[in-house]
């Protein structure tokens, strides 16, 4: 959508305008925004677009898409008209007043959410609904007599249009509510429509192998799956033969049952990627699909659409075959199991060819490292009791496991993206810009990490990581290199992957969960059958797709750290007063620490100004909000480092 907005500034061509873009070119026409010259359409003097911000007092701050505007357009809330928090809108230049630029909007083109969550409270003798996101009350469309029937604290979602209550969610005092509100927020779904369960219901509970001759039949091979120990859906399956040296990555071939434009497919698109919370997945298709007929289950006949990789004495890859296939996964491991697997080496029979897999695969990662960089990547995890109330945390790290799973997914998907050529569905990783490197060059001098600029950036990385070490801060300071550097995104065309060090990546191992590799799939297909008129029908759209999908994705990772900020907010209420270690991990403007006791992870803003960052602190917990779910808190004692 920016791209496309900012086109308007230079001029874009008729013919270039897709059907997506049509529908808003029409608004733009008729509220004067733009104007048409020799089949060129061009934004008019004293108009742009962004998106906008709103305080809690209602004062809306635009974020224009147009470089040019060097701060933020003032709207005050008497002409916001209708718009909300992070909608995209066009504006109309008022004349300069105040020192400061200021506008109205025109249109809204795209809203963040077409819903918001709200909560009802008393103010004065009137029942209104306090936007949770934003803070800002509102008159909702009901009756005060119906408002007043429902409990202080309802909570309610609403159309931002006009304030009609769509839902009655809960009470805010109810913990299970937490999922609700997370997953409204962003107007997601847990549910699906009759018709998508229909869709997923009709392909059955298992595979009948006879009506699948034209696949290669893998049955016979002992195939596992290495997943979390929770885990339902089984994405990919491995099996190594130690004589042939080939590297079988076998993929739940998602593509077979769920077709282009169908009900499911239009929901999966629209969901983008599972969304996963402590105690449950929300899964971006049906759980027929999703925990049965597409999982790779043990002992089940599964279709499967797989990578062998094949290699030299050398261990390079010297072949890469994907054809269609039909598997039966021997056994479902989880990663504790194959941690300890690793490290005692016990007979394994059918699946001893894991021990030298793993051996071949810490020689490819150390080969591959050499142009990539290593993160000590820590992931949070919550454990809820049956109350849904937070019970324990714990920080699970990487480990022999995970990078034996990583490095066999990593040959697959480069591999895939070779096949791709010069358009599709890449996953890129652009190099970190100068400015974001200084900063982070200077924080690390805070904490005695020296370093000399170099213009080899992962050479950089390398010497920052090894004083880190030195220091017991490699994790801590890995997330600064991480928040220094540019998020990876999809594209419909290559840029490369600068953090895994490969000119050319995609993603191809998750069609269960991530929708992206569900295209590729699509694809890959269309291009090995020749099908070059399937393969450009498949693309039709295919950036606005990429861009949606990097939305998506983030969205879906906010999602989940709301819900563990309700939960942690909700703990925080019950330890008011209470002491905790914990560390710094923000000190410019508002300073936040986090929690580093028995309960880990929990962000405490704090009423302190100044701060050390990464320095150890001990905080008290001085109030609690469940509602915005925020904590906050002051520093009682500091360590040295």
């Amino acid at each position: 959508m920016k791209e496309f907005l900012n086109s308007l500034n230079y001029g874009i061509n008729i013919n270039q305008i897709n059907n997506e873009h049509k529908q808003i070119i029409r608004e733009l026409l008729a509220n004067q925004i733009i104007k048409e010259y020799k089949n060129k359409f061009y934004l008019n003097n004293g108009f742009t677009f962004g998106i906008l911000d709103i305080t809690s007092k209602g004062t809306g701050f635009l974020e224009s898409f147009d470089e040019s505007f060097k701060k933020d357009l003032l709207i005050e809330n008497k002409n916001l008209k209708g718009a909300n928090y992070k909608d995209i809108v066009a504006v109309k230049l008022l004349p300069l007043k105040r020192k400061r630029p200021s506008a109205k909007v025109i249109l809204v083109l795209k809203r963040a959410n077409e819903t918001s969550i709200v909560i009802t409270k008393r103010y004065g003798e009137a029942i209104l609904g306090m936007n949770i996101k934003t803070g800002l009350n509102l008159a909702l469309k009901a009756s005060q007599k119906s408002l007043k029937a429902l409990p202080l604290g309802t909570v309610l979602k609403i159309e931002n249009e006009n304030n009609n209550i769509i839902e009655v969610l809960g009470h805010i005092d109810d913990e299970s509510v937490d999922e609700k509100i997370s997953l409204a927020l962003f107007n997601k779904n847990s549910k699906f429509s009759d018709t998508c369960i229909k869709e997923s219901l009709a392909n059955g509970d298992s595979v009948d192998a006879s009506m699948y001759e034209n696949r290669i039949d893998l049955r016979s091979l002992p195939f596992c799956t290495i997943d979390p120990i929770h885990a339902k859906d089984f994405d990919d399956a491995i099996y190594f033969d130690e004589k042939k040296r080939e590297i079988y990555i076998a993929i739940a071939d998602v593509s077979e049952y769920v077709y282009a434009y169908s009900a499911i497919d239009k929901e999966a698109r629209n969901r983008g990627f599972s969304i996963y919370f402590p105690h449950i997945a929300i899964p971006m298709l049906p759980r027929a699909l999703s925990e049965n007929i597409c999982s790779l289950k043990p002992y089940e006949d599964r279709l499967a659409y797989c990578f062998k990789i094949i290699l030299n004495e050398k261990n390079e890859v010297i072949k890469e075959e994907l054809f269609e296939a039909i598997i039966n996964s021997k056994r479902r491991f989880n990663y504790d199991e194959v941690d300890e697997i690793l490290l005692k080496k016990p007979d394994l029979k059918e699946h001893n060819w894991l021990y030298k897999l793993f051996e071949i695969t810490q020689i490819l990662r150390k080969k591959r490292l050499k142009n990539a960089f290593e993160f000590r990547t820590e992931e949070l995890r919550m454990v809820l009791d049956k109350n849904l109330s937070l019970e324990s945390t714990f920080i699970e790290k990487d480990t022999f496991s995970h990078n034996l799973i990583e490095d066999c997914m990593l040959l697959a998907n480069k591999a895939a993206a070779k096949i791709l050529e010069d358009i599709g569905i890449f996953r890129n990783h652009l190099s970190a810009d100068a400015k974001k490197i200084d900063k982070l060059l200077n924080e690390l001098i805070e904490l005695g990490i020296d370093v000399k600029l170099k213009p080899n950036l992962p050479e950089l990385i390398r010497d920052i990581q090894s004083l880190a070490d030195e220091l017991n801060l490699r994790a801590e300071v890995d997330k600064l290199i991480i928040k220094a550097q540019k998020k990876a995104e999809y594209s419909s065309k290559n840029q490369g992957h600068f953090g895994l060090g490969f000119e050319k990546y995609s993603h191809f191992t998750s069609p269960i969960r991530r929708y992206s590799d569900l295209i590729l799939h699509r694809l890959l297909k269309a291009r090995q059958k020749k099908d070059e008129k399937l393969f450009n029908y498949l693309l039709l759209n295919i950036q606005s797709t990429c861009e949606n999908l990097s939305t998506l994705e983030r969205e879906a990772d906010k999602i989940a750290f709301d819900f563990m900020d309700r939960k942690f907010a909700r703990w925080a209420l019950k330890n008011i007063g209470k002491c905790f270690q914990a560390l710094i991990i923000q000190n410019e403007g508002i300073c936040i620490a986090k929690l580093d006791d028995e309960i880990k992870g929990a962000d405490i803003i704090l009423y302190d100004t100044q701060a050390n960052l990464l320095q150890r602190v001990e905080i008290q917990i001085i109030e609690a909000d469940i509602v915005i779910a925020k904590i906050y808190g002051k520093i009682i004692k500091d360590y040295l480092r």
